[in-house]
């Protein structure tokens, strides 16, 4: 390891050279409180910025070890400081000037959710911070600027970095604020588990979105209220009593007039999957971690699944115990989506009628009498709903705004109304009486069989190197394999897609053998992600990209649309 002042030197000798020259700077320097480690350099001024990092023992920067122990703590510190330290940053940003790139200083943006990054990591050993970012490193055209390098590593940095990971400088108080939000939030979703309820949402909490584009709260939105009859209390260890709906395991129906809240209700269970930061509004909407989004997506890919819970008997005699095509419909796309869901081991499974196919759904008793079962090979989901739930422990949240058909299966039925939530069940199957239930099946089906194994794919080797893009939270590219991620709509945030992708990458090359199922190839992933960081995905140091944890279950659900995965 060389010394600050031996990188000032460098830079003296090399300032006004070619811009290859740069790479010289590549190594570790040791500066007052900390490391900086120049892991990567940019080819040119208008490549991609240079990768560096900054690293403080947990002795030099003093966070109390209550404030790391557990990984929901652990999460929550590492997030405000990547958020500290971004806009620590924002004052200096291109305040070096030269061309191209030069002068930019960025780390992760986070959002409204709080996910573990490789932007900040905390050793939870010993307090050890790393802090990952880029630079633009400065040039005059393709000349070397290094006065203004300087300027950024010596003037610039070390302020935002004593700023952002120093214990000392933090506001204590807001540090303690955050990671006591963090244990609330914990608490709630063990005590979910407890009380046999899938998700909590807190009475004033606020749920719609400020635009499309925009995922902070809606100004002067109608906050939250629990109807009395689905209200739970819990006793938080730090905010104390809180009241709220709780959704229990089941069957419920959300119900209601159109723009009255019937999906804002629900895309905030789907994001509740994770931890919000305070302000948000759905701090405490709190679901079940492993719930998964259920809609139809046509055109997706589906590899050898078992689909024959919800469709059998195909004219052309296609084989859908082990479904595949390149090109789903709507019906057998949400038939595997939820097959899948089963198989990443989702307990709850939530579903938009505006979202999903009709005939997949539902078959009204006209149509039935029209078209005999017999004549249909599409089991709709209301004849296996109860089915997943008594037999596989699956409960479902629908929301429905034009068939009543599931009044008479449901479990609980909430009425949005300008969007105040109202318990409506018994209302609602006094009123269903009038009306002649859809006749269910009458035997269960097979249960479905997960044993796919995937082989490496064609024309990977070990040591090929695998090219990746990403394109926003839609799309990862593997060489020129496009994965469409679209539809997976919990994910939060662009780069749990770079992650996914380096999650596919490394399956590529070291776990696609031919020999473990899917759900294995998943376990190891996950093994190694929680023994070695989220980082080892990524080939070395020098490569490691802004990396965000993906649950388990956007892992299958991103495998199960890689057209690439060979079977």
């Amino acid at each position: 390891m060389q010394s600050a002042a031996e990188l000032k030197q460098l830079l003296d000798r090399i300032d006004h050279r070619g811009y290859p020259a740069y790479k010289d700077t590549k190594g570790q320097y040791q500066f007052q409180g900390y490391v900086f480690s120049i892991d990567h350099v940019q080819g040119d001024p208008f490549a991609s910025p240079s990768k560096v990092s900054v690293q403080v023992k947990g002795s030099t920067a003093g966070f109390p070890e209550e404030l790391y122990k557990g990984r929901h703590q652990r999460a929550a510190l590492q997030d405000e400081m990547t958020r500290q330290f971004y806009r620590a940053i924002q004052k200096y940003a291109f305040r070096a000037k030269g061309s191209g790139k030069s002068g930019l200083i960025s780390v992760s943006k986070c959002g409204q959710e709080v996910l573990e990054r490789t932007a900040c990591e905390i050793n939870p050993k010993n307090g050890d911070v790393k802090l990952r970012f880029e630079v633009g490193f400065p040039a005059n055209g393709r000349t070397i600027n290094a006065r203004e390098l300087e300027k950024i590593v010596f003037g610039f940095l070390p302020e935002c970095v004593e700023q952002s990971l120093f214990y000392k400088n933090c506001d204590k108080k807001r540090v303690r604020s955050i990671i006591d939000l963090a244990e609330d939030q914990q608490y709630i979703r063990d005590e979910l588990e407890k009380n046999d309820l899938i998700a909590f949402v807190a009475n004033g909490a606020i749920l719609p979105r400020e635009s499309g584009v925009s995922d902070k709260p809606m100004k002067g939105a109608v906050r939250f209220q629990s109807p009395k009859e689905m209200e739970v209390t819990m006793k938080l260890p730090h905010k104390g009593e809180i009241s709220g709906m709780g959704i229990r395991r089941g069957i419920t129906l959300i119900v209601g007039g159109g723009y009255h809240g019937k999906s804002t209700l629900l895309k905030a269970l789907e994001l509740g999957v994770y931890n919000h930061i305070k302000g948000d509004g759905r701090e405490y909407v709190i679901t079940k971690d492993d719930a998964m989004k259920i809609r139809a997506e046509d055109g997706r890919s589906i590899k050898k699944t078992d689909i024959s819970m919800f469709i059998n008997d195909l004219p052309n005699g296609k084989d859908t115990r082990g479904f595949y095509t390149e090109d789903a419909s709507g019906s057998t796309s949400q038939a595997a989506n939820v097959i899948e869901s089963m198989e990443a081991g989702a307990s709850v499974m939530l579903i938009d009628e505006d979202t999903s196919a009709t005939n997949f759904m539902i078959r009204d008793e006209l149509m039935q009498r029209v078209i005999h079962r017999d004549m249909e090979p599409i089991t709709p989901f209301i004849d296996r709903i109860l089915e997943l739930y008594q037999v596989y422990g699956i409960s479902t949240v629908i929301v429905a705004g034009s068939s009543g058909a599931y009044f008479h299966i449901a479990d609980t039925i909430i009425q949005m109304d300008r969007y105040e939530p109202k318990e409506i069940t018994k209302l609602a199957k006094e009123t269903a009486k009038d009306f002649p239930a859809m006749s269910g099946m009458e035997n269960p089906a097979e249960k479905p069989v997960f044993i796919r194994c995937p082989r490496q794919g064609r024309g990977f080797k070990p040591n090929d190197r695998i090219k990746m893009k990403t394109m926003g939270k839609e799309m990862v590219q593997l060489n020129r394999e496009n994965i469409d991620l679209r539809y997976v709509e919990q994910l939060a945030d662009t780069e749990q897609v770079s992650a996914l992708g380096y999650c596919v990458r490394y399956a590529e090359k070291h776990l696609f053998q031919g020999k473990d199922s899917i759900q294995n190839v998943v376990d190891k992933l996950e093994e190694k992600i929680c023994r070695e960081g989220l980082s080892s995905l990524c080939e070395s140091n020098a490569s490691v990209a802004n990396l965000a944890m993906p649950r388990r279950q956007e892992i299958f659900a991103c495998l199960n649309r890689y057209r690439g995965l060979n079977l």
